[in-house]
């Protein structure tokens, strides 16, 4: 009798049952790394990536709190913060909540408050949103009383209130570089940085002329402004554009209204540039657009200037004596696309905000063809321009005490970013 044969696996079997235990091993290894995320994902700690390449200033922190949930997801929840006008909609909900979480800023108390510093004139008017932010600074979260834990030093010049008090713009001149140069005598902060990590806030000409005498204060520190030509010295990406805004408006905000705005493009207004003589010279009597080379009188009826707002598809925002101009908030407010039409413009919140997104932008030369560029944007981009604009209309609000996301807070996020550069 002879003795079996040991049986021999066929070579395709052998290769089925290594292919099976590698995958085996796969499958575990890979279930593995799972438990391992999750597990760390839901473990309270306050994490740091690698900065992105989107921003310019910061960088990008995913914050988790103490009950593991990202930071970034319960600001999109809670406060509708659109992804869709933002450039980098993820580094800002972050270094938001940071700078919400962190930013201090102190105020130097010296000088006169019954006078030239710390109290703004009046909150109305072309130089509200000054007054504003002095008023909003005070009732913010970000005041520090302790000098050594301040991110920015804040320098309380009120050049309006000095304006309201009839003070002569040389005297001006003069009270602010003596002010200045008494707190660079007193306090060690300016000559650690050389007045990089100060700021102060002006709006319009006024300022402009009152710091004339300190040249240095000017190039160094960050002015906070609401004309932001550059042939005034504004320097972009060190400074930052003041949104203007003329409160309180008349009336409500416009919005989700596009069925009434039957007006192609509509502008009012005095002849005080070379750019407004071009617009009302070429448009004037103009059958689709509304252009009228003066404010509309109020003996036409009552609020017709600001009603035409809501009428109106584009709202033209030429530059005047400054490249700026209120009309931008004030078509923001009423749901008017704003149409800039002014060169070397830094528009307030640009670095944050997708302006192409919500409005037109065009160079001063294309006053010539305004009607035809208007005319070529399509129902369907229209309507997308406004729904993204009624998205910004809280960013181009003043509110006091301030509100989340308003024009406050969006001017202290620029300077949030802008103390990263000056770090020493």
């Amino acid at each position: 009798m002879s003795a079996a044969k040991p049986t021999q696996t066929p070579p395709t079997a052998a290769i089925c049952t290594l292919q099976g235990s590698l995958l085996t091993l796969a499958i575990v290894t890979l279930l593995s790394f799972t438990c391992l995320s999750i597990k760390s994902l839901n473990s309270p700690s306050i994490s740091s990536s690698t900065p992105p390449s989107t921003t310019l200033f910061a960088p990008q922190v995913r914050v988790v709190d103490k009950d593991g949930i990202n930071q970034a997801e319960r600001v999109e929840g809670e406060d509708e913060v659109s992804s869709d006008v933002f450039h980098s909609p993820e580094v800002f909900r972050l270094n938001y909540a940071e700078m919400e979480r962190k930013f201090k800023v102190y105020i130097y108390r010296d000088g006169d408050p019954k006078t030239y510093y710390q109290t703004p004139r009046k909150l109305t008017g072309k130089y509200a949103s000054e007054g504003y932010f002095f008023q909003n600074i005070r009732e913010s979260r970000f005041i520090t009383d302790d000098p050594d834990k301040a991110d920015l030093f804040f320098i309380p010049i009120s050049c309006h209130k000095m304006r309201g008090l009839a003070t002569s713009y040389e005297n001006m001149t003069v009270i602010v570089k003596e002010y200045v140069e008494s707190l660079i005598a007193k306090y060690p902060y300016w000559n650690r940085t050389l007045g990089a990590d100060h700021f102060f806030v002006v709006c319009q000409d006024v300022g402009v002329r009152a710091t004339e005498g300190l040249p240095f204060l000017v190039k160094n520190s960050i002015r906070v402004a609401c004309s932001p030509s550059y042939d005034v010295g504004f320097i972009p990406h060190k400074d930052v554009a003041l949104p203007q805004v003329l409160q309180p408006f008349a009336l409500p905000r416009g919005g989700n209204d596009v069925e009434n705005r039957t007006i192609l493009g509509y502008w009012a207004g005095s002849r005080n540039s070379k750019i407004r003589v071009i617009l009302a010279r070429e448009w004037m009597n103009d059958t689709e657009l509304y252009v009228k080379d003066s404010r509309i009188s109020r003996a036409t009826g009552e609020l017709v200037y600001q009603k035409k707002f809501y009428r109106s598809k584009f709202c033209i925002c030429p530059g005047g004596s400054q490249v700026n101009s209120a009309r931008i908030a004030d078509s923001i407010h009423y749901g008017c696309i704003p149409v800039i039409l002014s060169d070397y413009y830094d528009l307030p919140f640009n670095d944050i905000l997708d302006w192409k997104k919500f409005s037109v932008i065009l160079k001063q030369k294309d006053v010539y063809q305004l009607k035809q560029i208007l005319k070529s944007i399509t129902q369907t981009e229209f309507v997308s321009l406004h729904n993204n604009l009624v998205k910004i209309q809280k960013h181009f609000q003043w509110n006091t005490p301030p509100v989340k996301y308003d024009a406050f807070h969006m001017v202290m996020y620029e300077l949030w970013l802008r103390h990263y550069l000056i770090k020493y």
